[in-house]
């Protein structure tokens, strides 16, 4: 009886054991093989991920898996989310859908991939339908991309992260600095041309808070940290001395420029709402 029970359950075990190693441990991504769909390609595999950010790499993809990107939460405002995501440029073997009650609408064409552009839709507008595109040689390919969910108000701004080329307003600089994914003062050593931005080389001399590491420390006896920020390439950056207090967002682990007043500058207006009492935060500028 014992061995019969065993032998009953052993199929579902063995299932769960597949589907629970492909998640990471936080449950924000997803790692998978097409081989388990091998000799069964029709099936269609359910992925939930329920975080903020995070990741999912399809290896050898067949058939295809429904990717279900929520949230934790059961607020309101999580039916006012944006799904972004961004392909890896080695992304292929697939086409990326939009699967709302079972009516397909095409999001991402395999070659489409290959730029690594963002693309934002609503959550509301429903799950990920991400399915093979037939190949003779399935060896050579992988789906992956990251994803971030976002507020709809900010989703044309993580699409197009950066900054306007115009200088920040006196509220907004010090907004900025109370509510910025990164908030540092440093100096401008490069700055580089890439195809469709620019990539600004800083060392950072005190950094008040960064979101993850995009500025990288030069160890423990030397307090200082350098990174790359990036801005459009219409802004016409250029490489000048004197330091500057840089703020902007982290979007993809990349950090994308905002306000970036000179520090005299953001001394003088800090101080000056310092007295007048309308500072929105407190900064430590000795």
């Amino acid at each position: 009886m014992l061995s019969l029970m065993l032998a009953s359950f052993l199929p579902l075990l063995l299932l769960c054991r597949i589907s629970l190693c492909q998640y990471s441990s936080d449950q924000c991504s997803w790692k998978g093989s097409g081989l388990t769909h091998e000799g069964h390609t029709r099936d269609v595999e359910q992925v939930y991920l329920r975080c903020s950010q995070g990741s999912l790499e399809w290896l050898y993809p067949t058939g295809a898996i429904i990717v279900n990107l929520r949230p934790n939460t059961l607020s309101p405002a999580a039916a006012r989310l944006s799904v972004c995501i961004k392909p890896s440029k080695d992304s292929t073997g697939t086409n990326i859908y939009l699967d709302r009650n079972g009516k397909l609408r095409l999001l991402l064409r395999e070659q489409d991939q290959a730029e690594g552009k963002v693309h934002c839709f609503s959550i509301r507008e429903g799950a990920l339908f991400i399915e093979a595109v037939p190949h003779t040689d399935i060896s050579r390919r992988i789906t992956a991309f990251q994803y971030e969910l976002v507020s709809d108000r900010l989703r044309a701004e993580a699409q197009s992260p950066g900054a306007p080329c115009q200088p920040c307003s006196d509220a907004e600089m010090l907004l900025a600095v109370c509510t910025n994914d990164f908030v540092a003062r440093g100096t401008i050593k490069t700055v580089g041309l890439e195809e469709d931005h620019a990539s600004v080389s800083v060392e950072i001399s005190r950094l008040y808070r960064q979101k993850t590491h995009v500025f990288v420390s030069g160890g423990l006896r030397v307090r200082s940290w350098t990174g790359n920020i990036k801005m459009p390439l219409q802004c016409g950056v250029k490489s000048g001395e004197g330091e500057f207090l840089f703020t902007g967002t982290v979007r993809f682990g990349e950090a994308w420029m905002g306000c970036a007043p000179r520090y005299k500058d953001f001394l003088r207006l800090y101080h000056e709402a310092q007295l007048q009492g309308t500072n929105p935060c407190h900064v430590e500028t000795d």
